[in-house]
């Protein structure tokens, strides 16, 4: 039974798959095949050493070699579309069930599978040579490779403030101090006194590498469990590709078909997930110029002046509106909302989420007789609260103002963040300029699907107001 990967953690809110041995940021594939390369000496020696681990045949049409991306996977023969090129037992797929019986007794059941895998990364890495994983380890990036945000330094950060990637970011450093605090008394006790002079820094990075090997992919099926590892590590990323990890939990293995045919020599694509670069830059380090899944976090409230606010929120709350009280909110009286790209501005606006429009429409309820006329109408059809157009169609247009106005505050503000953006660095700064081109193309993304759900709304509310003033014409 084939099914696509997806990897939970209750610890950490790390949700994409990485592959991580490359030693430069991945991006998206490049208009044309690529089949120039050059072999990757250094990893000679790991497919065979992989295939001896497995005891059997890992793949007989793939070579590691270098492109313009790091170290990636090429053809080395023809591939039709369907071929499998790529199988690798579970029995040789690095995971949390590795940590040592006489560790993993004393962890609390607080420690998650990023936190499990990262004492694993770490117990290997103190082996050196002698660890079983020694091929591996070797070649997963250091510390300076590695650009998820979570390394970024807090003027770095400051970039990319506009984002929700920001917070999300300093949400996951305080889980992984949260959890290197649980984890270093009994590392402290371990035997063999391989993690007495473990630091905070050192945990990081190994969570890092954790993240990238055992995550959640929340667009894919469960079927492999935590199960992770050599070999796919190398593949690149191709956003429009059809080719994914698969699981085949009846095999016990994971593998990789062909969405189309390769000649020799030519790079080997997949996609990681439909992630935008919100997600690819927290988790796997890069970004995409042009992110056809770019999305924005919208957070809004009812403010307190508000005569109706607790009888809006009441309503709002009774109607399964999610009750917001963590740390990605303003407070627990806002409410996020994702906005992705509206391919069209006279379509039907989809990418816009009706629980948004929803919200902006009893925002603009200004008596309790409209919220109880509302409440009657979800009772009386799917129960869901002001999802259908408002019979006042001067009040649905002021609904839809108020929203044009909250997403062109954002714009305005998504404008000053990429004008403040860093000037030109000096060439030998290669990560900060590296990072300056990440921030950017992270805000010009989101950016861009803000206007798209602007263009929609100025759009939305022309076409009522003329259709409202050729109604009134009728009446006179």
């Amino acid at each position: 039974m084939l099914l696509a990967v997806r990897f939970t953690d209750s610890c950490c809110c790390l949700h994409r798959l990485v592959f991580c041995l490359s030693r430069r940021p991945k991006v998206s594939s490049p208009a044309k095949p690529q089949v120039s390369h050059c072999v990757d000496k250094d990893c000679d020696d790991f497919l065979p050493w992989l295939e001896q681990k497995a005891g059997v045949e890992i793949s007989s049409v793939l070579s590691i070699g270098k492109s313009t991306y790091g170290r990636s996977l090429f053809a080395s023969k023809s591939i039709q579309t369907g071929d499998c090129i790529l199988k690798v037992p579970y029995n040789v797929q690095i995971s949390p069930d590795n940590v040592p019986s006489k560790i993993n007794s004393l962890l609390g059941d607080g420690v998650g599978n990023i936190a499990k895998l990262a004492v694993v990364i770490l117990l290997e890495q103190k082996k050196g040579q002698d660890s079983e994983w020694a091929p591996y380890i070797n070649r997963l990036p250091q510390p300076g490779e590695m650009h998820s945000t979570i390394f970024w330094s807090e003027s770095e950060l400051e970039m990319i403030k506009k984002s929700s990637v920001y917070q999300e970011t300093i949400n996951q450093k305080a889980q992984i101090q949260k959890d290197f605090l649980a984890i270093k008394p009994v590392l402290n006790h371990f035997s063999e006194n391989l993690f007495n002079d473990i630091s905070l820094k050192e945990f990081s990075y190994a969570c890092a590498l954790a993240c990238f090997i055992c995550c959640e992919c929340d667009s894919w099926i469960s079927g492999m469990g935590q199960h992770q590892g050599p070999l796919f590590d190398f593949v690149n990323h191709d956003g429009v590709s059809e080719s994914v990890l698969l699981g085949d939990e009846d095999k016990q293995l994971s593998e990789v078909i062909a969405d189309r045919d390769y000649s020799p020599g030519e790079q080997v694509l997949i996609r990681y997930g439909k992630f935008p670069n919100a997600s690819l830059l927290l988790d796997f380090g890069f970004t995409l110029p042009y992110n056809i899944y770019d999305q924005v976090q919208i957070q809004v409230n009812i403010p307190h002046h508000d005569l109706l606010r607790t009888l809006k929120l009441e309503l709002l709350h009774r109607h399964c509106l999610p009750k917001i009280g963590d740390a990605n909110s303003y407070s627990s009286m806002g409410n996020s909302f994702t906005i992705k790209e509206v391919r069209s501005a006279g379509g039907k606006g989809k990418g816009i989420p009706q629980s948004l429009r929803a919200f902006a429409r009893i925002f603009c309820c200004t008596s309790p007789q409209e919220l109880s006329d509302l409440a009657m109408e979800a009772a009386q059809n799917d129960g869901r609260l002001a999802r259908r157009p408002l019979k006042n169609w001067s009040r649905e247009i002021q609904a839809h103002q108020v929203l044009l106005s909250w997403i062109n505050q954002l714009i305005d503000e998504y404008n000053t963040s990429i004008k403040s953006l860093p000037s030109a660095t000096s060439p030998l700064c290669q990560t900060l300029s590296l990072r300056k081109q990440m921030a950017r193309d992270l805000l010009t993304g989101e950016l861009r699907v803000l206007k798209s759900a602007a263009a929609w709304l100025e759009n939305y509310c022309a076409t009522l107001t003329s259709k409202n003033y050729l109604m009134i014409q009728k009446l006179l």
